[in-house]
């Protein structure tokens, strides 16, 4: 009797791509059950030659990789998320997304309803929004 194969799960992050409460969701969607993960990482529209979205990769693959203990895959989208993840949704034959945001007093994301835009593909989806800092953000020149 063959098994089904592994549910492939997209993970739509940039700035939230290692914090605690996606860290957590992505660890908790491979203890569920068998599943390979991308990092899908939007680039952004100010950085063209897609220095920032190849840190953002650098630094959270790792990461993501500690909490699910297999591999995660990499990739660099369009500025557009939308447009991005319509493109990785067609190209690797996703089954799942998780859609990490930042909170929504600031998420970009959020304003421009991504969520429920990408419901559309048919495909489950999750949002995780990252917490917002309850602590008085320090606004001097140190120096």
């Amino acid at each position: 009797m063959a098994s089904a194969a592994p549910s492939r799960v997209l993970v739509v992050a940039h700035r939230t791509a290692a914090t605690p409460l996606l860290i957590n969701a992505v660890r908790a969607r491979a203890h569920r059950g068998e599943c390979m993960f991308t990092l899908l990482v939007p680039r952004p529209y100010w950085d063209p030659d897609t220095d920032e979205a190849s840190l953002t990769l650098e630094l959270a693959i790792p990461v993501l990789e500690e909490a699910v203990g297999t591999h995660v895959e990499g990739m660099i989208g369009d500025s557009d998320p939308f447009v991005a993840v319509r493109d990785a949704v067609t190209e690797l034959a996703i089954d799942e997304i998780i859609i990490s945001t930042l909170p929504a007093r600031v998420s970009q994301w959020l304003r421009r309803d991504l969520p429920r835009r990408v419901e559309r593909f048919g495909l489950p989806v999750t949002v995780v929004t990252a917490q917002q800092s309850e602590r008085a953000v320090l606004s001097r020149s140190l120096g």
